[in-house]
C-alpha cells in the first residue's frame, strides 16, 4: 500500500514540504518555455524567462518571444489535451465515414422525444410540520402553555438539526443553561428536534428547550413539547440564490427515456485532497454559505498575497481573500484552488437541466506530501474513502434542506436502473468514480532498471471489491504519475517538470518520453519542455544546484524534440485491473493513459467486447475516440470555453457509431485544478440575454450570491451554477456559426444522460437495440413465443431488456423493439407496461 505520512507533521517535515513547494515553483517558472521546436536552436534564457511570464499572465517583453497569440485558448479547447496535430494524422476515419455518422445523428434528433412532466422542487409546506424534518427553510412560531415564541427561521444543519434564526442572530444555549440570541451560529445553537405525541422537543445534548414564562426560554433535562405553526416575518438565513423559476422536469414513468445534461468528470469533494489544506472552501457547511465559501487561513493571513499555489495556477500575484458575501476575485474560471461546486450551485445546475453528475474521488499522495500544510492522510485510498463518506454526508445535508431523507435532488446511485428512476423522478443521479495517481497503493519502484510493483493481482481484486461496496462505478487507472498499472500521458508546459520531478520521487524514475511521429496514425502524449540551446551538462548543473541547495530535486532529463510518447504502456497488472472493472460492471476511463497504454487498454476492451468505456475530459486522443464509440462507449469532452466546446461537438459528430444511441455531455473537471470556460465578452454580437428559457421550460435569470451577481457573458463559468448559462452560450455560438445548429447542440446535450445510461446498461449484459443492429433481431416466430410469456408472467422492464435487449424507443409506458420475418426485413414489436413497470400487452406492426 502507499505510504501514510500523516504522522510526519513535525517542524522538520513542514520545512521539507515548504522547500519542495518553493523548488517546484522555481522549476515551473524557469522552464515555462514553448514545447515545440523553433527550428533555429530554441529560445535564449532571457526569452525563456519572458515566456514564463507570458504563460503566467505577467507583463513581459514581446520582442524576446517567438510569434504567439495572446488569445490562444491552449489545451482546454483542444479535442485532446495532448499535443495538437493535424486531423489526418490522428483521425482513422474517412471523410465518407464522418459524413455518414453526422447524417445518422441528424436522423436520431428527429425521433420522438419522451413526454415529460414537472415535479415540485421542494415539498409543499404545511401549516403544521408533518414530521421533524419538514420545517427546514420555513418560518415558525413555537407555542406552549405559557405563550408563543418567535417566529424563527429554521435553518437545517443536518437531518433533524436546526439553527433558529432571528434578526439578531441564532437562538443559543449558554453554558449557564440560559437561552439567549448570539450573533453567530455555533454547536450551542444547533438544536436537535424530536417529535412526541404532545409536540416537538428541541434539545442540545442533555439540555432541552423549556418555556419558563411568557417571553422567557430556558433549558432543563425535560423539554417543553412545542407546537409549531407556520408564520411570517422571519429574516431569511444568508444563502446563495438559485434564480431559476419553474419546477424541475421529470418523466411520466420511472422507466422511460430520460432527458438531461451529463457531466462525467467533476471533483465535488476536492476540499479533502492533497491533505485538505490546498483547496479553499467546501461544497457544504452546516451553517451555510457564509461558512462554506470562506478562503483558506493561509490566504487570509497574508491578505491574498501569500497564496503561492493559487498565484502559480491563476497567473495572478494576489487575490482578494474575501469570499462570501463580496466574491470579488473568486470563484472565477482561472481561480483553481477555490470551491466551485457549492451545493446551491449544484442545485442551480440541476434546476437548469442537469440530471447526471459523476463525482470523481481524487488524490495524489506525493504532491500531498510535498505541500507543507495538511490535516488529512496523504494515502490515496484513505483520501478516497474519506471523500466517499463526505458524499454521503452531503447527500444527507441536502436531504435536510429539502425536508427529509430521500427528498433532496442529490441522489447517489449504484446502477443504471436506479439512476433512470432517479432522473425520471426529477432528481439528479450522482455516480461515484475514482481518479487518483496511485490507486490501491499500486505504485512501483525502479530498482536496477526493473519494476518492483507495490501491489499484486489479489490485492487489486480485494480493493476493487471494497471500492464497489463503497459505491464506486467509474475509474481511471492513472492520473499524474506512472504506476504499476500503466504509464501516463504526462503534463505539458510549465507544470510538466514539476509533476515529472514528483514522478521521480514516487517511482525512482522520470517519464520515459521519446520522440514519436504522429504521422503513423497515432497521436502523441503531452510534449515536454526542451531547451535545445542548453547542453545536457548545463541543464544538469542547473537542476543539480537546486537539488543540492534544497535537498529535494534530482536533475531532470533532457528530452528530444516533440512529439513525445511515453515508452511505458499497460502492464499485466493494468490488464488485470481493466478486466476486474468489467467483471464488476464498472466503467473504465482511459483518460491520462499514455498513447501506448491507452491503445493497449482499448485492445483489452475490444477483446472482451465490453461497452463500459468513457473518455470523460479530453485526456484521450483522437485516434481512440472512434474506438470508444465503436465499443459502445460514451465521450464527454472537457468543457472549457463555449466556442471551443462547439468545435469539439462538431468533431465528435463525425465519430458517432450508428449502432448506438447518440448523446453528448461534458467533463467540467471543476475543483480538479482544471480551468473553466472564459467569457466571450459583453460586447459580442450574440451574447446570452437574461432571462432565457432553459431545458424543461424553466426561466433562468442571472445568479446571485451575497453581494455578487454573475453574468456568463462577463464572468464565464466562474462556478458550477453557471453551467446552464454555458449551455445557452453554446446555443448562441453554434447558431452564429450555422443557423439551426444551436438547437442541435442543445438537443444532443439533452440526450447525454440517456446515452450514458444506455452505455452503463450494456455493462450489465443488456444487448444493444435490435433496430439499430439488424444482426441482433430475433425471428418473428421466436418473438411471438416470447411475447406470450412476457404477458403471462408480467415481466418487468428490466426482465424484458435482459431477454430482448435495449429498446429502440422507450416512451412513457411503451418499449419498441425490432424482429425479422420472411416477408419483411424488419417488424416492430411494441411492448406496453403498466404503471408498476410490468408487461400488459405486446403487439406487432
Amino acid at each position: 500500500m502507499a505510504e501514510d505520512v500523516t504522522q510526519e507533521q513535525g517542524s522538520g517535515s513542514r520545512r521539507v514540504g515548504l522547500a519542495a513547494l518553493v523548488a517546484l515553483a522555481v522549476v515551473g517558472v524557469a522552464l515555462a518555455v514553448p514545447t515545440s521546436g523553433t527550428g533555429d536552436g530554441g529560445l535564449s534564457l532571457a526569452a525563456a524567462s519572458e515566456q514564463a511570464k507570458s504563460d503566467r499572465g505577467i507583463p513581459h517583453d514581446d520582442a524576446l518571444l517567438a510569434p504567439h497569440d495572446h488569445n490562444d485558448p491552449a489545451t482546454k479547447n483542444d479535442v485532446s489535451r495532448g499535443l495538437a496535430v493535424g486531423d489526418e494524422a490522428v483521425d482513422p476515419t474517412t471523410a465518407g465515414e464522418r459524413r455518414s455518422a453526422e447524417k445518422y445523428v441528424a436522423a436520431q434528433r428527429a425521433l420522438p422525444d419522451p413526454k415529460l412532466t414537472h415535479v415540485r422542487a421542494y415539498p409543499a409546506r404545511t401549516v403544521v410540520p408533518a414530521d421533524r424534518y419538514a420545517m427546514a427553510g420555513g418560518c415558525y412560531t413555537l407555542s406552549s402553555p405559557v405563550g408563543s415564541f418567535g417566529p424563527y427561521y429554521f435553518k437545517a444543519t443536518r437531518l433533524g438539526g436546526y439553527l433558529l434564526h432571528t434578526p439578531q442572530g441564532e437562538l443559543t444555549l449558554q453554558r449557564t443553561g440560559a437561552v439567549s440570541v448570539a450573533a453567530k451560529p455555533s454547536a450551542q445553537a444547533d438544536w436537535t428536534v424530536t417529535r412526541s405525541a404532545r409536540g416537538f422537543v428541541l434539545a442540545i445534548g442533555a439540555k432541552a428547550l423549556v418555556a419558563k414564562a411568557r417571553g422567557v426560554l430556558g433549558s432543563g433535562s425535560s423539554g417543553t413539547p412545542f407546537g409549531l405553526r407556520a408564520a411570517r416575518g422571519c429574516p431569511a438565513y444568508p444563502e446563495a440564490g438559485i434564480d431559476v423559476t419553474g419546477d424541475p422536469f421529470a418523466g411520466v414513468t420511472s422507466y422511460q427515456e430520460v432527458r438531461g445534461f451529463v457531466d462525467a468528470h467533476t471533483h465535488g469533494m476536492a476540499f479533502e485532497f492533497l491533505g485538505g489544506k490546498v483547496h479553499c472552501g467546501r461544497p457544504w457547511h452546516e451553517y451555510g454559505a457564509p461558512y462554506a465559501l470562506d478562503d483558506c487561513p493561509d490566504h487570509k493571513v497574508t491578505g491574498g498575497k501569500g497564496a503561492l499555489l493559487e498565484s502559480v495556477l491563476s497567473g495572478k500575484a494576489s487575490h482578494d481573500p474575501v469570499g462570501w458575501p463580496t466574491f470579488k476575485d473568486w470563484p472565477a474560471p482561472e481561480s483553481l484552488t477555490h470551491e466551485g461546486t457549492y451545493y446551491r450551485w449544484l442545485e442551480r445546475a440541476w434546476r437548469g437541466g442537469q440530471r447526471l453528475f459523476v463525482n470523481l474521488l481524487v488524490e495524489n499522495n506525493k504532491l500531498c506530501q510535498l505541500y507543507p500544510l495538511k490535516r488529512n492522510s496523504c494515502n490515496d485510498m484513505d483520501s478516497i474513502r474519506l471523500q466517499a463518506a463526505d458524499m454521503v454526508k452531503m447527500q444527507n445535508y441536502i436531504d435536510a434542506q429539502f425536508g427529509g431523507p430521500g427528498k433532496g435532488f442529490y441522489r447517489i446511485v449504484k446502477d443504471p436502473f436506479e439512476a433512470r428512476r432517479v432522473i425520471n423522478g426529477g432528481k439528479m443521479a450522482v455516480v461515484m468514480g475514482i481518479e487518483t495517481s496511485i490507486p490501491f497503493g499500486c505504485t512501483y519502484k525502479k530498482v536496477l532498471g526493473r519494476d518492483q510493483p507495490a501491489c499484486t493481482s489479489a490485492e487489486i481484486d480485494a480493493n476493487l471489491d471494497a471500492m464497489h461496496r463503497l459505491g464506486v462505478r467509474q475509474m481511471e487507472l492513472v492520473n499524474k504519475f506512472d504506476n504499476a498499472l500503466a504509464g501516463v500521458a504526462g503534463d505539458a508546459g510549465a507544470i510538466g517538470p514539476l509533476v515529472n520531478a514528483a514522478n521521480f520521487l514516487e517511482t525512482g524514475s522520470f517519464w520515459a518520453m521519446e520522440h514519436c511521429e504522429p504521422a503513423d496514425g497515432e497521436s502523441a502524449d503531452n510534449a515536454q519542455i526542451t531547451l535545445p540551446d542548453i547542453t545536457a551538462g548545463q541543464q544538469d548543473a542547473l537542476f543539480g544546484a537546486l537539488g543540492k541547495v534544497l535537498g529535494i530535486l534530482p536533475a531532470l532529463p533532457l528530452y528530444p524534440q516533440p512529439a513525445h510518447c511515453n515508452k511505458r504502456g499497460l502492464t499485466d497488472l493494468g490488464v488485470h485491473t481493466i478486466k476486474g472493472l468489467a467483471k464488476r460492471k464498472m466503467v473504465f476511463d482511459p483518460d491520462h493513459l499514455s498513447v501506448k497504454a491507452r491503445s493497449a487498454s482499448m485492445d483489452v476492451i475490444e477483446g472482451m467486447r465490453y461497452p463500459g468505456v468513457i473518455s470523460s475530459h479530453s485526456w484521450s486522443t483522437p485516434d481512440t475516440y472512434p474506438r470508444i464509440y465503436r465499443a459502445g462507449g460514451f465521450i464527454t469532452p472537457y468543457a472549457g470555453d463555449s466556442t471551443g466546446f462547439v468545435a469539439k461537438w462538431r468533431r465528435h459528430l463525425g465519430w458517432a457509431d450508428s449502432r448506438y444511441y447518440f448523446g453528448f455531455g461534458f467533463g467540467a473537471d471543476i475543483n480538479g485544478l482544471g480551468a473553466q470556460g472564459n467569457p466571450r465578452g459583453t460586447d459580442v454580437p450574440n451574447p446570452v440575454k437574461y432571462p432565457f428559457t432553459g431545458l424543461g421550460g424553466v426561466r433562468i435569470d442571472k445568479q446571485r450570491a451575497g453581494q455578487r451577481t454573475w453574468d456568463i457573458n462577463a464572468d464565464g463559468v466562474a462556478q458550477y451554477g453557471l453551467y446552464p448559462d454555458w449551455v445557452e452560450d453554446l446555443r448562441k455560438v453554434a447558431d452564429a456559426q450555422r443557423r439551426g445548429d444551436g438547437a442541435k447542440i442543445v438537443d444532443d446535450m439533452a440526450r447525454g444522460a440517456e446515452a450514458y445510461l444506455q452505455m452503463w446498461e450494456r455493462t450489465y449484459g443488456v444487448r444493444a437495440d435490435s433496430c439499430r443492429n439488424p444482426g441482433l433481431r430475433m425471428s418473428k416466430a421466436k418473438a411471438l413465443r416470447l411475447a406470450k410469456r412476457m404477458v403471462r408472467t408480467r415481466m418487468s422492464t428490466r426482465d424484458v431488456m435482459a431477454r430482448v435487449g435495449q429498446p429502440y424507443e422507450r416512451l412513457g409506458t411503451k418499449f419498441v423493439f425490432c424482429a425479422k420475418s420472411k416477408q419483411k426485413a424488419k417488424v416492430k414489436v411494441v411492448v406496453r407496461f403498466g404503471a408498476a413497470g410490468k408487461v400488459k400487452a405486446v403487439r406487432f406492426r
